[in-house]
């Protein structure tokens, strides 16, 4: 859990700078060893000593109003935890003779690299059958000049004189406490506690350059809207030509102008004359690979009927088996009829004796069925 920086000083979130370093050197006035030698006071005079530290760098503040502690090992501050060797680190050191904590020590020039995300579209035929996609990618890569090694002769990386290869400087500060040992970055050979005296011409020392890459991404059959494909290795190459990061490819399907998607099932709508609702028929429709399927439609078809097709749907992705085709049919009455036409329909009417009514509440059906349902269900 966080520690609460704030409550220790005595400050709001909304404190100032100056707010801060006043309830600060209020604290340490009344908890300095040379004033209060206590163990008790050693530990209130610490514990403030790190939250003036924490909330007077920006970067460590934002982190603790996020809700994270940027002085604990791996939380979100790498290297500056207690044993960091800086700000706390040397105060305490400084006072009480050691023991915060040894020196940060050179970082690597060597860091493994980012991993990077692209995003491309493709049909739902594509999806239907899997392609393979050519994609652009403009990242990070080995250079080829140096190889990687950010030496224009390719020759190693000597010890810095600055810091004699610690990566650290210390400088003394003087401040009302007295005077403070403090380390900070090397700033000859950034921290890394060595130099290289021939940078590459190409890169400037940092052992990878800027490029534009042509890869070719498969995409498996039965693949969804908004899935990643990773592609190992394919991302960004690390400084002093550390290891490549992971590329993720994010996939869209583009919409279709007869199938809709759901899952693996795939979705059309089917218009059926009401004398083939009535009478039965039969309709072709072309699936997503090109093949030609048909329809049964059952005599007596109601408009919103469902006609399923099992296994004609979508791919199931890394497995056996498809989904289903699902036709909604809207049965279509027409509105303009010739003589002959209404004469036949006249017939009809006179043969089957039917009489338009209402629904009463004994058998609830169509549009006022559907809405009580719905506010029933709230």
């Amino acid at each position: 859990m966080a520690r609460d920086y704030y409550g220790i000083l005595g400050v709001d979130k909304a404190a100032t700078d100056a707010d801060i370093k006043k309830a600060y050197r209020k604290l340490a006035r009344k908890y300095h060893p040379d004033v209060n030698p206590s163990e008790e006071a050693a530990e209130k005079f610490r514990e403030a000593s790190v939250a003036h530290e924490v909330l007077t760098d920006p970067e460590k503040r934002r982190i603790v109003d996020m809700g994270g502690d940027p002085m604990e090992q791996g939380g979100g501050m790498p290297g500056q935890g207690f044993g960091g060797g800086g700000g706390f680190g040397d105060i305490f050191e400084a006072f009480f003779g050691g023991g915060a904590g040894g020196s940060r020590g050179p970082r690597s020039r060597v860091q493994p690299g980012n991993d990077a995300l692209l995003r491309t579209a493709i049909t739902l035929a594509e999806a239907y059958a899997g392609v393979k996609k050519d994609i652009t990618v403009d990242t990070a890569v080995l250079c080829d000049h140096c190889e990687g090694s950010g030496s224009e002769s390719k020759a190693k990386p000597v010890t810095c004189g600055e810091c004699h290869g610690s990566g650290e400087v210390q400088e003394v500060q003087r401040s009302f406490l007295g005077n403070i040992m403090t380390s900070r970055p090397c700033p000859v050979c950034d921290g890394y506690g060595e130099i290289i005296k021939d940078p590459c011409t190409r890169c400037s020392g940092g052992g990878r350059v800027k490029k534009r890459r042509d890869l070719v991404v498969n995409v498996p059959a039965g693949i969804n809207n908004g899935m990643r494909i990773r592609m190992a290795g394919q991302g960004e190459v690390g400084h002093g030509g550390g290891p490549a990061g992971d590329l993720y490819v994010e996939i869209s399907t583009l919409p279709h102008k007869v199938f809709q998607r759901d899952g693996d099932n795939l979705h059309l709508n089917v218009s059926v004359p009401s004398v083939d609702a009535a009478l039965g028929a039969q309709a072709d429709v072309e699936d997503l690979a090109g093949k030609t399927l048909t329809l049964d439609i059952p005599a007596g078809t109601q408009p919103n009927a469902q006609i399923r097709l099992a296994g004609q749907g979508m791919p199931r992705l890394r497995t056996e088996g498809r989904g289903d085709l699902i036709a909604h049919v809207t049965v279509t009455v027409p509105t303009e009829l010739d003589d002959k036409t209404r004469e036949l329909l006249e017939q009809i009417r006179e043969h089957r004796s039917e009489v338009t009514s209402v629904d009463h509440d004994g058998e609830e059906s169509g549009f006022f069925s559907r809405l009580r349902g719905k506010f029933r269900n709230r």
